[in-house]
């Protein structure tokens, strides 16, 4: 039985950033991929010891990798020695970077390059690590996997590798973010926050990428034309640079309307969806947009940016606004905050929408792409 290794070192089940979008998507890999294809052996590579995944050989290792100094130790040297230990067929680096010397095939998933587009927006040693190793490992690895056609398109364009390397797979929706008809969940979820009975809710790492201050300005913009009554919760965990979030709070007058709860967790996702009147999502770039999907799938209306990934993900069934206009911002949220008959239509076609995405056909794709690499077509169970 041929043999395919996964790099879970960046999978997080604590309550910080680390534990948002890219960590649900090897969470969701390793729920997925022995479903869907048991004909093959997995191994996964872990650092949280919490962690464990039926139908994986899970090999711990207490090697922290937090810093990139320590990151680029496992990647470069611990993990090539490790696949070749576990005689892997085939290793999946599921967040942009692997070793540039492999005894087996890597494939490798791009989630953007704003790294690259933004530079600006990364610390110096972050941003030069991703730089210098995502092009070295787009060369090298056998395949790579864009989690949407406008990555795809990125990584063609600024890496300049052949578009036939790279398989669009998009990201799902986890099948318990859905609409929760029960006041008494969401009104418990009110009491243990402090939360208002009705809030415009932003959910992402913060940082200078997801545009949060444009956000804050439509508010208070908002705020000033309309007898709101709506809070502005910014849930997330502190990413980098957060520091002129708080003071764009400070310096609008906002600290009595706008909420920060911090990382909320997987098994409460839903009920923060469910509880938003409306969900607004801002970001500069995004090689996916997994938060505007998981809303959609709870039924809760979304205005997104008008850039990058966003209107391939949410298509028609959100309100696309330009991420740098703070007057069409505010006008956007206010049109379906005023207008009942508009949130209902966006609710039911978010609901459509979220249809489209699950991440058992992540994991089958996945699956088939690394059929295709070991050379044996692709066979799947599902």
């Amino acid at each position: 039985m041929q043999r395919v290794g996964f790099n879970a070192h960046l999978l997080s089940l604590g309550e910080s950033y680390r534990g948002a979008g890219v960590s649900r998507y090897v969470h969701n890999l390793l729920t997925y991929l022995p479903q869907v294809d048991g004909g093959l052996s997995y191994v996964a590579f872990l650092g949280d010891t919490r962690a464990h995944y039926p139908g994986w050989r899970e090999r711990l290792s207490r090697w922290r990798t937090e810093s990139p100094p320590a990151r680029i130790l496992w990647e470069q040297i611990v993990q090539p020695w490790a696949a070749w230990r576990e005689r892997l067929d085939l290793l999946h680096v599921p967040v942009y970077v692997g070793p540039i010397l492999s005894s087996c095939p890597v494939v490798a998933t791009i989630h953007d390059l704003s790294f690259y587009l933004y530079p600006e927006l990364f610390r110096p040693l972050n941003r030069i690590y991703l730089q210098s190793l995502t092009r070295r490992t787009a060369e090298r690895a056998q395949g790579l996997i864009a989690v949407s056609a406008n990555t795809r398109d990125d990584i063609v364009r600024v890496l300049g590798v052949s578009e036939k390397k790279v398989s669009v797979i998009p990201n799902g929706v986890s099948s318990d973010l859905h609409p929760i008809d029960d006041p008494e969940r969401i009104g418990a979820l009110r009491r243990r926050y402090g939360l208002p009975d009705h809030m415009i809710l932003f959910l992402g790492t913060l940082e200078p990428r997801k545009n949060i201050r444009t956000l804050l300005e439509a508010y208070a913009l908002l705020r000033q034309r309309n007898n709101l009554t709506h809070h502005l919760v910014i849930a997330g965990g502190k990413g980098w640079h957060y520091g002129e979030i708080y003071a764009a709070v400070e310096r609008l007058g906002l600290e009595d309307r706008v909420m920060f709860p911090g990382y909320i967790p997987w098994r409460e996702l839903a009920l923060w969806y469910n509880a938003a009147d409306l969900f607004v999502y801002p970001s500069l770039y995004e090689g996916f947009g997994l938060p505007p999907l998981e809303a959609m799938a709870c039924g809760t209306p979304v205005v997104v940016a008008n850039t990058s990934s966003l209107p391939e993900v949410v298509g028609d069934a959100g309100v696309l606004v330009d991420p740098n206009d703070e007057q069409a911002l505010a006008k956007a949220m206010s049109d379906v905050l005023s207008d009942p008959v508009r949130q209902r239509a966006l609710r039911e076609a978010g609901l459509s929408r979220a249809e489209a995405f699950s991440w058992q056909a992540t994991a089958v794709q996945t699956a088939k792409l690394y059929r295709r690499i070991l050379g044996n077509g692709d066979a799947c169970d599902a």
